[in-house]
């Protein structure tokens, strides 16, 4: 008798040490899912700004004003963590650095070529076809980041994750789908635009090689200074214009560093972390959604039943996908 009151004392205590853990691990799942939202919501702005900036710049000068803005950025953001980390080094043992390899360098050199790739076919694709049409094809990276996991990171991706993948693609196609414009015209833009989706993919693959290494300070800050060195040639030879000559021309650029580079590339790199590239990119579906209702908030563009569905459909697969293996690392 007393044994059988031990055994389900056990029982009751077990239970209640994994119903606490649950609740623990629960609230900082959500926090990383908001905060992925709120850096999908900053990356909407993208093709607004860009299309505004290139208004008055060339798309090579565009990315360089907006990689070169945010280098200062980081660097000045690296500047006071120095100062700060400094002041505590004294209260706290000193942290052991690993070494930096040849290997290493080689995946921080094609982060930087895969994202400024990325960068430039999509503003090259914003010229050479509709904002519509780019939008959704740029946003379709998570097909391609599932299959690079699969074969250059080994990893494994379960039924219930392809499933979830695969539900929230058809509901962001859903929702472009009106506004697609299929067109002899828009063909190169649209290539362009795919293109740029597949590009993006290896970006989050190789970033997330090296978050197991550096901070995402460290990474977006070495990313962009030498993304702005390997460009600075290029607006100089093809640009007839290398920085804006207007107010509004500034602002432009500064918003599109600021919100777009900065603060929502650093919230994607922090969280390659926790989570799979595949699901990073496979959240990117949420910014047609954002768009759409922006467009609808500020300047009053009707939703029609389609879109709504649409919207149902993508934040139902990205929950069955977030339920799933291969979510997190």
């Amino acid at each position: 008798m007393t044994n059988v009151l031990d055994n389900s004392q056990e029982k009751v205590e077990s239970q209640e040490k994994v119903e606490s853990q649950e609740k623990v691990e629960f609230t900082p799942v959500i926090l990383d899912l908001l905060l992925l939202l709120i850096a999908v919501l900053l990356v909407s702005l993208d093709p607004i700004f860009t299309r505004l900036s290139e208004n008055e710049l060339g798309f090579n000068a565009t990315v360089f004003n907006r990689e070169l803005i945010a280098s200062v950025v980081f660097l000045f953001w690296q500047g006071i963590k120095v100062i700060l980390d400094s002041h505590k080094s004294d209260l706290s043992s000193p942290k052991e650095s690993k070494p930096i390899t040849i290997s290493t360098l080689a995946i921080l050199l094609a982060v930087v070529i895969f994202g400024e790739v990325c960068l430039v076919t999509w503003a090259l694709s914003l010229t050479q076809t509709s904002v519509a049409n780019s939008n959704l094809l740029h946003n379709l990276p998570s097909v391609f980041a599932v299959l690079g996991g699969w074969l250059f990171l080994g990893q494994r991706f379960d039924r219930k994750f392809l499933i979830g993948m695969t539900v929230a693609l058809g509901g962001a196609i859903a929702i472009g789908i009106e506004d697609l414009q299929i067109s002899p015209e828009n063909l190169v833009g649209d290539g362009w635009a795919l293109f740029s989706a597949v590009v993006y993919a290896g970006y989050f693959l190789t970033i997330e090689k090296l978050r197991s290494q550096f901070s995402a300070l460290t990474i977006s800050l070495w990313y962009c200074i030498l993304s702005s060195l390997l460009l600075l040639p290029v607006v100089l030879f093809f640009e007839n214009q290398v920085f804006p000559t207007s107010l509004l021309g500034w602002v432009n650029v500064i918003c599109l560093s600021i919100l777009c580079q900065v603060i929502a590339s650093v919230i994607f790199i922090y969280q390659l972390k926790n989570f799979s590239s595949a699901f990073v990119s496979l959240f990117m579906l949420l910014q047609p959604i954002i768009t759409a209702v922006l467009a609808w908030f500020i300047f009053q563009e009707k939703l029609n039943l389609l879109n709504w569905i649409g919207f149902l459909i993508v934040l139902l697969g990205i929950y069955l996908a977030q339920t799933g293996e291969g979510v997190k690392h």
